[in-house]
């Protein structure tokens, strides 16, 4: 695996967090899988109002090919090889007191906050997470049955590395952890840059 270099201190996890696609089929024990979904019940969010749902399938579950047949055939093609796949939602409307809602304005902020958590804490103990936007969004929605007030955000897989040989040529070449833009062209001081 390429060494990824940070540009000031971080937390060496932050390093080793990356996105890979080939996975070994491994089933995940379940208690690994709530220990990763607790980090995601502790992440911040907008007056402790927690909008994230998390939708999942193992892969030795009756749900996995229904839940695989939602993502978009490229996805399809390498996330089956995943321990468990997950729909992100998060709930658009917040209820602060009974019968009183408002728009919930960071809901998919702080549902990527969850997802961040999800991703840190299987890193931490030796599975990856990747995330997905290639998602049949509608299919999804009417599949899982998820309420109209819920939108959902993205899917993610997390499982253990496998071997390349899972992938095809031109996924090989790109199974590598990526790097990240220069912190100048992501942290302005003042105003939007122009």
């Amino acid at each position: 695996m390429t060494e990824r270099h940070a540009d000031h201190p971080v937390d060496p996890i932050f390093l080793r967090r990356w996105s890979p696609r080939a996975f070994d089929r491994s089933i995940i024990p379940d208690a690994d899988l709530a220990t990763i979904f607790e980090a995601a019940r502790w992440a911040p969010s907008a007056f402790n109002y927690q909008p994230w749902r998390l939708l999942y399938a193992k892969r030795e579950s009756a749900d996995w090919a229904r839940f695989l047949s939602l993502l978009i055939p490229f996805n399809q093609g390498w996330a089956h090889n995943a321990s468990v796949l997950i729909y992100v939602c998060s709930d658009t409307v917040m209820e602060m007191k009974p019968g009183q809602t408002s728009y919930a304005h960071t809901h998919s902020f702080d549902a990527g906050a969850a997802w961040a958590s999800m991703a840190l804490q299987a890193t931490m103990l030796g599975y990856h997470a990747h995330g997905m936007s290639g998602v049949e969004w509608d299919r999804a929605r009417e599949e899982l049955k998820v309420p109209e007030r819920f939108r959902v955000d993205a899917a993610c897989v997390i499982g253990r590395v496998g071997s390349l040989d899972v992938l095809d040529e031109k996924l090989r070449a790109r199974e590598i952890p990526s790097d990240r833009r220069p912190l100048v062209e992501t942290a302005f001081a003042g105003d939007f840059p122009g």
